[in-house]
């Protein structure tokens, strides 16, 4: 069966390979709440026309496929554990999406549990009683798939926003990878 061509299939061409040339003045910074403002938006939108629960899952499938692309292109050499761990981290806090620490990290049993510190998400929101880092929960869960070549299932346990001032993400394999 063919598949129809996509017009907005993700890839590294869209993000622009010289900002230099693109944005001479701006060059590739912006603020988080620019940041916050196009991801919560987005999630409104979808949330009006679909429902809380197809919005999180869009979310966390778009996590997904940039976990995956992220894992591509800036994590593929890592062969270990520890050296996933160590470029996770590095990337994080380069990128300014948080700060990265893998609390448990059981191979043996398929099991994870990191922490995110200052979360690009959530950090200094209001709370809300709510987990809300459903693309993290993708981007995690892209980054463990990509690595290990299973499936993974994660799940965000405390997040800013429900009083933790840490967003904690549970890891493990998922029912359909057993």
């Amino acid at each position: 069966m063919d598949t129809p061509e996509r017009k907005y299939a993700f890839n590294w061409d869209v993000i622009g390979a010289d900002m230099a040339d693109a944005r001479p003045s701006l060059g590739d910074k912006t603020l988080v709440a620019v940041y916050r403002l196009f991801q919560f938006t987005m999630r409104d939108v979808i949330e009006q026309k679909y429902g809380t629960e197809m919005a999180d899952e869009l979310f966390r499938a778009a996590g997904v496929v940039a976990g995956k692309a992220f894992f591509g292109k800036f994590c593929s050499e890592a062969k270990t554990l520890q050296e996933l761990t160590r470029s996770v981290q590095e990337k994080f806090r380069e990128f300014g999406i948080g700060i990265v620490r893998f609390e448990i990290s059981d191979p043996e049993k398929n099991y994870f549990q990191l922490t995110v510190d200052e979360d690009l998400d959530c950090s200094g929101l209001p709370d809300n009683s709510d987990q809300i880092c459903i693309y993290d929960e993708g981007f995690i869960k892209g980054i463990l798939d990509s690595f290990t070549g299973q499936d993974f299932h994660v799940r965000e346990v405390d997040c800013w926003c429900s009083g933790a001032r840490t967003c904690r993400f549970n890891a493990h394999l998922s029912d359909k990878s057993a």
